[in-house]
């Protein structure tokens, strides 16, 4: 009767956890939008111009569930020259020290977004991490830190950002505030590095979308799509969610 009892409720774990990871495959699936204008970058999530786009919502996480968990989406779109993303932040115990490019912005409250200007994940992937106050690391690589390439500074000024909070916050700031980063990525960047398969209708990337902040009193690694791996990681492409063009 163990033996029954245990072999049941393996089958129901086992049933309970391909249900989860296919509901978490479900919801890895973004439609980007075309503008049908340019977007002035300053940061407004509730500007006309994203009203009507649909946010995708950071719903899972890497590591010990944080005792506080932020509110976090995200909004793409595109035009022919160029990927618009902007997060909304709705946090607590935020800190941001990191000022200097290419640092370790991931240590403070950041987001980040990495993604395949594709669909094949073997091409290699951008990480574009950005701290609250606006300072970024941005590099591109085959897989964490194999043939990694670290955009160059004058690179990386290309890309139009804006940033709602303070370049710097000290100290952490712990009761509720809601922060927004936005910015604009040229294409003609991303060929400097890769191919690029330009947006269109029906086209794909892979992509995934993470909140993290390692050195605050509120430690989190939030992700969209759903990574299986038991410690922090958002260096794990094989878990990448979908972006289809419109």
């Amino acid at each position: 009767m163990a033996i029954l009892l245990l072999t049941a409720l393996s089958i129901i774990i086992f049933i309970s956890f391909c249900t989860s990871s296919a509901n978490n495959s479900e919801d890895s699936v973004y439609h980007v939008t075309k503008l049908t204008q340019p977007v002035e970058i300053d940061s407004n999530w509730k500007k006309s111009a994203w009203n009507e786009i649909p946010a995708l919502h950071l719903n899972n996480h890497m590591g010990d569930e944080p005792e506080f968990r932020p509110d976090v989406k995200a909004r793409v779109a595109y035009d022919e020259d160029a990927i618009y993303v902007i997060f909304h932040v709705d946090d607590k115990f935020v800190r941001c020290v990191v000022d200097e490019y290419q640092g370790p912005v991931y240590t403070d409250s950041c987001v980040e977004f990495f993604f395949v200007p594709g669909n094949d994940i073997s091409k290699g992937y951008f990480n574009l991490e950005v701290n609250c106050g606006g300072t970024a690391l941005f590099a591109f690589q085959k897989e964490r830190g194999v043939e990694r390439v670290n955009i160059p500074e004058s690179v990386f000024e290309k890309i139009t950002l804006a940033h709602s909070m303070p370049h710097i916050v000290e100290p952490e700031i712990t009761e509720p505030v809601t922060w927004t980063i936005e910015y604009r990525i040229p294409f003609e960047i991303l060929n400097e590095f890769t191919d690029v398969t330009r947006p269109a209708p029906g086209v794909e990337w892979k992509a995934n979308f993470y909140k993290i902040a390692d050195e605050t009193s509120n430690p989190h690694w939030l992700t969209w799509s759903f990574v299986n791996h038991p410690e922090p990681d958002f260096h794990r492409p094989e878990y990448f969610g979908s972006l289809f063009f419109k």
